[in-house]
Parts: C-alpha cells; structure tokens; sequence
C-alpha cells in the first residue's frame, strides 16, 4: 500500500502539472550539463523496444526496463556494450506519476552521492516521461532478504545498513535538508559490491529550515515504514526517516516483512512483534534470521538491534540522528565473534509484553539519554 492517505481531491490539485512545467523543472532546477537529455525512440531502441524480458522492476509508476547506451551520450548501444542502464517508464494513466517524475528528476539531478543512486538523464516527450538511471547489478535489497533462495550473509546486511545510513545522513545534512520520505527494502538498491544506494525520491520533500521544526504535508509513504507521528498529523522531520531505517533494520536481523499477513494475527506488524525483543540481551538472538544460521556476529546483533531500537522509539526526539547512527554502524565491520562459535538458541518464545512508564526504559545503548545523544 503505497499511499497511507491521500484524498482524490488532493491527488489532482497535486498532479496538476503542464509539460512545460515539467521542463521548467528540467531547465531551472538542474544544471543542463548534469542530465542528458534522450529523445523516446533513442531509449525504445535502447531498450529493445520495450520488450518484456528486458523487465527489471515494476512499481505504481509503471515498468523498470534494462537498457543500453554508449558512454556520454543519448545514442543507443547494442545489447552487452557500452553502459547499462535502467530505464522507468511513467504510466501515464497513473495519478501519482507525474508529480514523482517531477520532483525525480529535481533531487536527483541535483544531488549527488556514493549512497544515491545516479540519475543520468530523462525523456519528456509527449505524454511519455521517462527517467534513465544508472544500472545496479544485484538488484533490491527487498529481493535478497525475502525473494532469494541463499540468505543475505551478515557481512553484506552491515555493509547494506551502513551504506543507506549514509545516504540518509547525507540527504538530512545538507544546507537545504531533504526528507526521504519512502525508505524501505525496495528502495534500496545494490550494486555488484553489495554497496547500497537509495533509489526512488517520487516521494521526497524539502527539510524544514530555520526556526521550523516540521513540513506539514499530506501522508503518503508505505505501510509498515511510516513513522506513528507522520501517520496521525502529517508533519514530517527527518526523524521521519530514522523511524523507516530502524523498520528496515529489524527486517535485516530477523528476516521478515516490516507487514507480513501469512503470520499469525500477532506477529503481521513486525514493529509490534519484533520491538520488544531488542531490549532483552538474552532472548535477542532468538528473533535473528534463521536462515543465517548462526553465521552472525554476536556483538554486531547487539549493536543493531539497540540501534533498531531507538530509531523505532515512538517519541521521535528519543530518536537518533543519522550521522549518530553512521558513528554507531561504522565499528560494526569486519567483527569475527560469529554466533555459531560460541552458543546455540533456545527456542523461541515471544516476550511478555510489560508496557514500562514513560522515560523508564533502560538505555541499552549505553549512552546519555538526551536528544541527539545517540
């Protein structure tokens, strides 16, 4: 469920955008020598006219192909040379999609990151709009953890976590904030090194600046990833997204969906389900996924999980930052305490669920309570 809460009304005073106010966009807001500019038939040749095993992804938006084109240029290549690429085509019948492409092409054309992923050019043509990115070879996270028969091993989750935490932090800290606003499994994507980049900024909005504290917007986002205080008021923070990362966070150290319906009636949120076990040093280890098989790093596990746990907290001034959580992750590399040298689990059982007064929860993280204290 992409859109949490969006009325008809809103969505099309939203997406009331003109073609020329789509290469305003295109020609104010991004330098032109930062994006090529492709015609449609260059990328329907690029991509073998479109043809359905050439298929990446597909999304509200519409269709992911995989495409071809020589180095530095708008002209196509044949299939296997030159640079690959991934092409998004707009479904034009779609409500949301041109006020995404929009706002696409405006974040990405103009920022630029190792943990971003690259926007190389667009097509605006018609009624076809087009994005051309760069080619991420392994494909989504969400495919590794939930869609592979191999499990995801731990070394690769740290260095996934790490890499879109950086992303973050770098969206969150510059002179003009950004909120990413749709952080989830999906949306990140890797490349044949398992570095992690964030992809998708359909959703993305402009930070509050000053003396603001939030941007009051209408709610939309992914169900299961949204932070609680989004969903009842609108008002957005970065802490917005620490909420988001600490979702996908748990999904990394337990192997399951942050909204699962094939599990018992319990256990489909895994926010409510998981959360109370990350405070419990002893029974931690028995929500890691099993599939890992104890190839896990037990001091890693730990540090993820109290991360996890505050960037869930419900108060989101209990949350950290993300350049916080980036200081946390960074040691988290290369540990070698694996699990299975030292100790199998019990079997699992869920904890009770003992509600503690407001502000009594034990800092496992070891630090100063304080906002921005991490």
């Amino acid at each position: 469920m992409r859109y949490l809460n969006a009325s008809n009304r809103e969505l099309a005073n939203e997406t009331n955008f003109s073609a020329e106010s789509a290469e305003n966009v295109t020609s104010e807001g991004v330098k032109p020598c930062q994006l090529l500019q492709f015609t449609f038939q260059e990328l329907k040749t690029a991509t073998g006219n479109f043809r359905p095993d050439s298929i990446l992804g597909e999304g509200g938006f519409g269709y992911v192909f995989k495409g071809w084109i020589e180095e530095n240029s708008t002209a196509p290549a044949k299939p296997g040379t030159g640079v690959t690429v991934a092409v998004k085509s707009l479904n034009p019948e779609g409500l949301q999609g041109h006020r995404e492409w929009v706002a696409e092409v405006d974040f990405l054309g103009k920022l630029h990151h190792q943990n971003l992923v690259k926007l190389i050019g667009y097509c605006i043509e018609d009624d076809q709009r087009l994005l051309v990115y760069e080619f991420m070879a392994r494909g989504s996270l969400e495919n590794h953890l939930f869609r592979r028969a191999l499990p995801l091993p731990w070394s690769n989750r740290v260095k996934i976590a790490l890499g879109a935490a950086k992303g973050l932090a770098f969206l969150h800290g510059g002179s003009k904030p950004v909120i990413y606003r749709d952080f989830k499994a999906s949306n990140i994507l890797l490349d044949l090194e398992y570095n992690a980049k964030l992809s998708d900024f359909g959703l993305a909005k402009a930070g509050p600046q000053g003396d603001k504290t939030h941007v009051s917007t209408r709610v939309v986002g992914t169900y299961g990833y949204a932070a609680p205080e989004y969903v009842m008021t609108g008002h957005l923070t970065a802490k917005s997204d620490v909420y988001s990362f600490g979702v996908v966070i748990l999904e990394m150290l337990t192997g399951r969906r942050a909204v699962d319906k094939r599990r018992p009636s319990g256990e489909q949120n895994l926010v409510v389900w998981g959360r109370p076990w990350l405070g419990n040093k002893r029974r931690l280890f028995q929500i890691v996924d099993p599939r890992l098989e104890l190839n896990y790093s037990i001091r890693g596990v730990q540090k993820l999980a109290q991360i996890a746990y505050y960037c869930l907290s419900r108060d989101p001034r209990s949350r950290p930052s993300m350049d916080e959580v980036v200081k946390a992750l960074t040691p988290l590399q290369g540990l070698s305490d694996l699990a299975k040298y030292s100790f199998r689990p019990l079997s699992a059982q869920h904890p009770q669920h003992r509600r503690k007064p407001a502000g009594q929860h034990r800092n496992i993280l070891n630090y100063p309570s304080k906002e921005g204290n991490f």
